[in-house]
């Protein structure tokens, strides 16, 4: 049974120069792609209540709350399943329209709170606009919402960082989301590579640095996200963390479903015309086993061995034994009374950690 739905809107005013992902400025747009989501919702979606539901960009936050209540109205979920919507600070006054659209959780692109940097990056709002974003919230009947932060970015110091977290901790947002800046295929940066960007060692340091401070107020769950408590983890995040089965809606989406994973198509014209079109790629039991060691590792808590086992009918700890131990006798993984889980020294190199579990 499917529990959660992704649902991607790639519309912006502008297109960061991080960002990479499928989005552009067409606004103009918006209803023949929201008739084309709906037709691919209601194709693919079984009716199942769900759990979770995520919109996604792009800006979804450009929609106006008559287009999410009629997205919503798709699906069958109740006054539980934790609706979240990636806002940006600019769009701070549909935030009361929202909720009573649906959406209960926002996920705020806050990225920095030096005026400078955002606009280094190609962010449209400031520091301001974030504070009255967050004032807005505060007074809404939306009472769980999160804030991304990034670090890395050009011109970015330890100093400057730290001012950024401190901000943070000033607020106390429900849940803080970290991103390290990585300049990849398709981007602005990828074409013109950015002065003054960190080293390895002082994004490191960075990423350490956030841990002492968040780490005073929040529960570090997963390897970039943070939550005041249990009640506010992103339930929707943990999905995909967790292997569970999603629907992926929306131009560029990804899914997971009994058929196997898949990927709508990047092309707008392609989507438009064909929304149910998709491409499968049929998991072999190896696949799905890397993958729960590859996404339950990022968890802090770790990996289940007994839950691997009795899923795939396998001796998880036996067939990985070597590198358990290796790992363990470094001091980069410890062994929990369920399973395994990587140590705080491992988190910093759970990239060269991880690979060693894939074939």
């Amino acid at each position: 049974m499917i529990k959660s739905a992704y649902i991607h809107i790639p519309f912006c005013l502008k297109k960061c120069k991080y960002c990479s992902f499928c989005s552009f400025p067409l606004l103009s747009k918006k209803e023949e792609y929201i008739n084309a989501l709906i037709s691919e919702i209601k194709h693919f979606y079984k009716n199942e209540d769900l759990k979770t539901i995520y919109f996604g960009g792009g800006t979804p936050s450009l929609l106006e709350a008559c287009d999410i209540e009629k997205i919503l109205n798709c699906f069958k979920y109740s006054s539980d399943t934790e609706i979240t919507l990636e806002l940006n600070p600019n769009d701070r006054n549909k935030i009361k329209d929202f909720f009573k659209a649906g959406i209960n959780r926002l996920s705020v692109g806050v990225q920095s709170f030096d005026d400078e940097i955002l606009k280094n990056i190609g962010r449209i709002h400031n520091q301001k606009e974030i504070f009255e974003t967050i004032d807005i919230i505060n007074d809404s009947q939306i009472e769980n919402y999160s804030i991304d932060l990034m670090y890395g970015m050009p011109n970015q110091t330890l100093e400057i960082w730290k001012k950024t977290l401190q901000k943070a901790m000033e607020i106390e947002p429900k849940h803080v989301s970290l991103y390290g800046l990585k300049i990849e295929e398709g981007s602005y940066f990828y074409k013109n590579m950015p002065k003054n960007l960190p080293n390895d060692d002082l994004q490191a340091s960075m990423y350490e640095l956030a841990l002492e401070v968040l780490n005073k107020k929040y529960k570090h769950y997963e390897f970039s996200n943070f939550a005041l408590n249990e009640k506010y983890f992103s339930r929707h995040n943990l999905t995909y963390w967790n292997c569970m089965k999603y629907y992926g809606f929306g131009l560029s989406a990804s899914g997971y479903i009994d058929f196997g994973r898949y990927t709508n198509t990047f092309n707008y014209k392609n989507y438009i015309n064909n929304p149910t079109d998709k491409f499968f790629e049929k998991l072999s039991i190896q696949s799905k086993i890397e993958e729960e060691i590859f996404l339950g590792l990022r968890v802090v808590q770790g990996i289940d061995f007994e839950k691997i086992n009795s899923k795939y009918n396998i001796d998880i700890f036996k067939k990985y034994e070597k590198q358990f131990e290796k790992f363990v006798s470094y001091g980069f993984m410890e062994f929990t009374q369920k399973g395994a889980k990587l140590t705080k020294k491992g988190i910093m190199l759970s990239n060269e950690i991880l690979c060693e579990f894939l074939n």
